[in-house]
């Protein structure tokens, strides 16, 4: 909400029948316009229902060693990724043969 459908909106409510004062009106602009970002991350968290993505990197490698010769020198990826949820960030580790 920006400030002009903040103010509509406030001015809706003041004239309404048993709506609120310009007095609270003033107040709940000024808090709304303090508050806004915090407000704002605060409903975003609660509407997330699943992991958020916050970190992904990847290379290619080339196998140097392994237990049979046909796999050496095969390129693979390795992927990392990071995910959060509920404030908890975990690491979760890829490698995919190419």
């Amino acid at each position: 909400m920006d400030s002009n459908q903040l103010e509509a909106f406030l001015t809706a409510q003041t004239k309404k029948p048993g709506g609120i004062t310009t007095d609270h009106a003033i107040v709940v602009a000024k808090f709304w316009k303090n508050q806004r970002a915090k407000i704002h991350e605060s409903l975003i968290n609660q509407s997330k229902w699943e992991n958020s993505l916050k970190n992904i990197s990847w290379r290619i490698d080339l196998k140097t060693q392994s237990r049979h010769i046909d796999q050496m020198n095969s390129p693979v990826a390795i992927v990392e990724m990071e995910l959060e949820k509920n404030g908890q960030v975990r690491a979760f580790y890829f490698i995919l043969p190419m």
